[in-house]
């Protein structure tokens, strides 16, 4: 019953832009079966579609829109589906994951090799006492590149610590926000 419920109503012919953007939402994060059976499409054409999107290579520099999704998903998806996803080589996703020091996340590694926990890395001293020191004024991304952490460590860490971002930095971070999105306009 639950399988019914799912279906979508077979279709036919080219893909449509918005069927596309579904495949990608789910690569990776469900089977061909049921991308098949949520898009209404065979399961052979669903795998079609995604080895096609593997042959579609962008060399443009990343829109900030791109950029918000690939933070996002990033995590939860192999580095291949996010080929396909994004349109771009391995390394580009490789180069980027680690320009904005994004990990994928432990569950999901997890899951991939088939494990029950994964061990995380414990904090020591010295880095606590990086953290608490540099937290207030610095960006997270600054903070994560200078320990060698992902972003979402160091947001994790700081939030349990209890520590805060200075008056002044929120600020600034408020006026990077903003002339980032103006630039990205122009």
């Amino acid at each position: 019953m639950a399988e019914n419920v799912c279906r979508a109503e077979p279709r036919q012919g080219p893909w449509s832009a918005q069927e596309v953007q579904e495949l990608k939402r789910y690569l990776g994060v469900t089977t061909p079966e049921v991308i098949s059976r949520l898009l209404g499409r065979p399961v052979g054409e669903i795998q079609e579609r995604v080895t096609e999107l593997g042959r579609i290579q962008k060399d443009a520099t990343w829109t900030r829109d791109e950029l918000i999704e690939f933070k996002r998903i990033y995590g939860t998806r192999t580095d291949d589906d996010l080929t396909r996803i994004f349109g771009r080589p391995l390394v580009e996703i490789q180069k980027t994951a680690e320009e904005h020091a994004l990990a994928k996340d432990k569950a999901f590694l997890r899951r991939l090799k088939g494990e029950v926990a994964t061990r995380m890395p414990r904090w020591r001293k010295e880095e606590l006492a990086i953290l608490e020191e540099m937290y207030p004024m610095h960006s997270n991304l600054d903070i994560a590149r200078r320990l060698g952490r992902s972003v979402k460590s160091v947001v994790s860490k700081a939030h349990n610590l209890g520590l805060k971002k200075d008056l002044e930095r929120l600020r600034a971070m408020g006026r990077e926000n903003v002339s980032h999105r103006y630039l990205d306009e122009e």
